[in-house]
């Protein structure tokens, strides 16, 4: 498969190298640059399918508007990107304001470049499968990301039930991503102008779990100083979703079942009906038809919730998703703002070869630690807690070569940290305080990795003992006492 192209149409020629340097810093190929008149000699010279068009100043917003009305007719999934500056001065119509995926902000940035630019790869690697009618929601899809047989078949039963409006069973172990489907469900039905109002029933004492269900009256509690509304109210007309419904009481499961027979309930401390239109969409972990047979879940409740079940796959079952899951979880991070790394073919390998025993959180939770203790770094296989350091890489391996057959955009998979290297920028760089920037951050964080004690942060560095120290007084890093 081809790249994909990006196309920068803009009549401000500093605008036009100020972000050329950007994209030639972080290596970014297949970039075009023209001005308004030449543009569409330019679009027939690029042989690669355009991904992106960023759209500056071009002397009226109808030349603007003519060039998207050209380009959408051509291919209806190309991502158009503005800039901040030019929405106040008059040059988009609000049409193409409204279309437009994301806005650029002067001075530019690489972080807030790359983040934008990552935003439009997804876009258009979503958009190509998905319906236009549907893609409001595509951002929760993300979530569901992968191209395992079985997290395709989530997706398919996703679409399936979504606007049938019965009640659904989700299943899965911890970690699964159980609401990620239930936000799915309820923003792809006729529900989504509703609330969506999920509770843990597990995580709530037994004898407070009536009050959150169903509301209860002022008084009718020690404690209940004034009334109060239940999940079951707020969630009127849209979406309630109770996850970890198997730890559930048998007696709140009477309560549950009344309500999802009759359609009313009554506040904790009242007499009064209370009519209710939500849709049902429970979660659990555990196995409930074995629960049933134990006596602790109730089963004509079960029958009740188990209209349409969905099985959530543990992610040690779909190990081919783990890049793409990876990739996502980094693009999420950068686009909030809270940095960004990279990962190497060793690391891909060896995350693909773990079990992953918490599933998608878990994975998510070292994505977000990694991004923390190395910003906008290369993260190498040794670079990985002690648990992912055991065992041969066969597996982790044959996952990466073949999804980097079929997936374009991981090529650029690094396999070392060599390849991540930057490159220079056009305007040129002031070497010796790049170099001492660089070495003075290597310096703080073998320190920080040694709790200050110089004599194992030299060891780590490769350095004399006297040498660490010597560096240190020139950047004025401060040393914790030695111990012996």
């Amino acid at each position: 498969m081809r790249e994909s192209a990006i196309l920068l149409i803009d009549d401000n020629e500093s605008r036009r190298e100020e972000l050329l340097a950007i994209l030639e810093f972080i290596d970014l190929r297949h970039f075009y640059a023209c001005d308004c008149a030449t543009w569409r000699q330019q679009l027939d010279q690029i042989d690669a399918p355009i991904q992106t068009i960023i759209l500056g100043d071009c002397g009226s917003a109808e030349t603007l508007d003519e060039i998207v009305a050209l380009t959408t007719q051509a291919n209806p999934d190309v991502a158009f990107i503005l800039f901040q500056e030019e929405c106040g001065a008059g040059a988009y119509s609000e049409a193409l304001q409204k279309e437009a995926l994301a806005l650029l902000d002067r001075p530019l940035k690489y972080k807030q470049t790359a983040s934008v630019l990552e935003k439009a790869k997804v876009y258009r690697g979503t958009t190509s499968t998905v319906p236009r009618e549907r893609r409001g929601s595509i951002e929760l899809f993300r979530s569901l990301v992968g191209n395992s047989h079985s997290i395709r078949q989530v997706r398919k039963l996703i679409e399936q039930v979504a606007v049938a409006d019965a009640n659904v069973l989700i299943l899965g172990e911890s970690g699964t991503g159980k609401e990620v489907v239930a936000r799915n469900l309820h923003y792809y039905s006729a529900r989504r102008d509703k609330p969506f109002v999920p509770i843990n029933c597990g995580a709530i004492p037994a004898d407070l779990l009536e009050s959150e269900l169903f509301g209860h009256e002022k008084g009718a509690f020690t404690g209940a100083i004034s009334a109060r509304q239940g999940r079951f109210e707020l969630a009127e007309g849209g979406t309630l979703f109770l996850d970890e419904i198997g730890d559930m009481s048998l007696h709140m499961q009477v309560k549950l079942l009344r309500v999802l027979q009759e359609r009313t309930f009554e506040r904790v401390g009242s007499n009064k009906s209370i009519s209710t239109n939500v849709r049902i969409v429970a979660a659990t972990h555990r196995d409930l038809e074995r629960a049933i047979k134990e006596g602790k879940f109730r089963e004509d409740l079960f029958y009740r919730l188990n209209v349409f079940p969905i099985e959530m796959p543990p992610l040690r079952e779909r190990r081919e998703d783990i890049p793409l899951l990876v990739n996502e979880l980094i693009a999420r991070l950068e686009n909030e703002g809270r940095g960004t790394v990279r990962i190497t073919q060793p690391t891909m390998m060896a995350l693909c070869q773990y079990s992953w025993p918490g599933n998608v959180r878990e994975l998510a939770n070292l994505v977000e630690r990694l991004v923390i203790m190395y910003p906008t770094g290369v993260v190498d296989q040794n670079d990985l807690p002690e648990k992912f350091q055991s065992g041969e890489l066969s597996q982790g391996e044959a996952i990466v070569n073949e999804l980097m057959a079929q997936q374009p955009e991981l090529d650029e998979l690094p396999s070392d940290s060599s390849a991540n290297l930057p490159r220079l920028p056009r305007e040129g760089i002031d070497l010796k305080e790049y170099l001492g920037d660089l070495e003075r951050h290597f310096i703080q964080q073998a320190l920080d990795d040694a709790d200050g004690i110089v004599a194992h942060a030299a060891k780590r560095l490769q350095l004399r003992r006297t040498t660490l120290v010597e560096k240190m007084r020139k950047y004025g890093l401060q040393r914790n006492e030695e111990v012996t």
